[in-house]
């Protein structure tokens, strides 16, 4: 079966996980991603004499790979013939890295003039701290997320977030660009930074402080106890430890069916409007629902919650979404037979289409795997020139 992407040949040159992801995602729809393995070959993270690299097998799944001696000048005119050949650069590399290449943007359009050149940045393309190198970090720092994410007086949390997000809209600038080269003919840069990636994984809150221009409660941690509904977006231990989260803003359509699986009554005087939920008798319901879920373990909850439909479930730890059949039948978490370390779990596919959906065709190439095959399929080498080649140390 065809998929979407099918006729786009992508360079990848990218060192960070979430550039590299987003290559992948092209990939996964049919893309012919060539990533690019500068020489000397570095080790890659994560891998080891007898260890399975789970991280490449993500981000580079559905690859080929061309090792290449990029500062020789028969590498680097190797690699502008590539260039001429694709529809896509993709890039997390340094304006300067690139600059000295001559594959940056402008130079890059010489050699194909509608190439789309998709770059992951630290803080976007203009300004003072353009050229800032590509730090989550850093980006995640600056969007006043980080402070109010754990409970008051604990230091900031960073969660990586934001680069996660930084993956799918560097995948989706450049699909949006090839459909307007599409129509129009023409190429452009596309860039995505992990500043505005985080800055859109902070969106509500930071929309509304956007919104208001004040208030402790956009601009400080808030205490689970000092959540404005008891019922929604609280948080409560259970006996095993497990966390029990709630999300019914409209107490009164939920009190009812709630108010008895907890064991409270529905017409205790304290509890008998939301007002009196929300408001007046807040703090007392709180500490009442954390006397009630202490007594019995996550599971329990979950099951009363599945019962009666509750909006309302435990938060769970990575072992969960390892072995849920939602997770599976969805192709979140994919099982496959890998060649050297047999049957393994990976993450799969955040999007299904019903015609043309992601599918795995190949776990990470080992570098320069198909060196020769890319010479001579892409750029018309014959075997002696690609032997010529590897004898010179140009490619590997």
């Amino acid at each position: 079966m065809s998929r979407p992407l099918d006729d786009v040949v992508v360079i990848d040159l990218t060192r960070l996980f979430c550039a590299s992801l987003g290559a992948t995602f092209l990939a996964d729809f049919g893309a012919r991603v060539l990533r690019l393995e500068p020489l000397p070959l570095a080790p890659r993270e994560g891998g080891g004499e007898g260890v399975w690299n789970h991280d490449a097998d993500l981000i580079h799944r559905n690859k080929e790979s061309i090792a290449l001696d990029v500062q020789s000048e028969q590498g680097r005119a190797l690699l502008h013939a590539l260039v001429a050949k694709a529809d896509v650069v993709l890039t997390d590399w340094t304006a300067p890295e690139l600059e000295a290449l001559g594959i940056d943007y402008p130079a890059a359009s010489v050699l194909r003039p509608d190439i789309v050149f998709g770059r992951l940045s630290g803080f976007g393309p203009l300004g003072p701290d353009s050229e800032l190198p590509p730090i989550d970090e850093l980006a995640a720092a600056r969007t006043g997320m980080m402070p109010i994410l754990p409970q008051p007086g604990q230091p900031p949390v960073y969660t990586g977030a934001g680069a996660m997000h930084s993956s799918v809209m560097l995948a989706f600038g450049v699909v949006t660009a090839l459909l307007h080269r599409a129509v129009s003919g023409e190429g452009q840069a596309v860039d995505v930074s992990l500043f505005g990636a985080n800055m859109y994984g902070a969106a509500l809150d930071l929309q509304a402080f956007l919104a208001i221009g004040k208030g402790d409660r956009l601009l400080n941690p808030i205490s689970r106890l000092d959540v404005s509904n008891p019922m929604s977006g609280a948080l409560y231990p259970s006996a095993d430890g497990r966390w029990v989260t709630l999300t019914m803003p409209d107490t009164d359509r939920w009190w009812p069916m709630f108010s008895a699986a907890v064991g409270i009554a529905e017409d205790d005087p304290r509890f008998d409007t939301h007002d009196k939920r929300t408001e007046t008798h807040r703090l007392e319901l709180i500490h009442a629902l954390e006397a009630a879920f202490v007594t019995q373990p996550g599971k329990h909850w979950r099951q009363v919650f599945s019962e009666k439909g509750m909006s309302a479930d435990i938060i769970e730890r990575f072992d969960y979404p390892a072995s849920d059949p939602q997770a599976l039948i969805n192709r979140y978490i994919v099982e496959l037979e890998h060649p050297s370390f047999g049957a393994v779990k990976s993450l799969g596919f955040p999007i299904f289409m019903s015609e043309g959906t992601a599918r795995l065709d190949a776990l990470a190439p080992c570098s320069g795997q198909h060196t020769s095959q890319i010479m001579r399929d892409l750029l018309g080498y014959s075997e002696d020139d690609i032997h010529a080649c590897r004898s010179a140390g140009v490619v590997a």
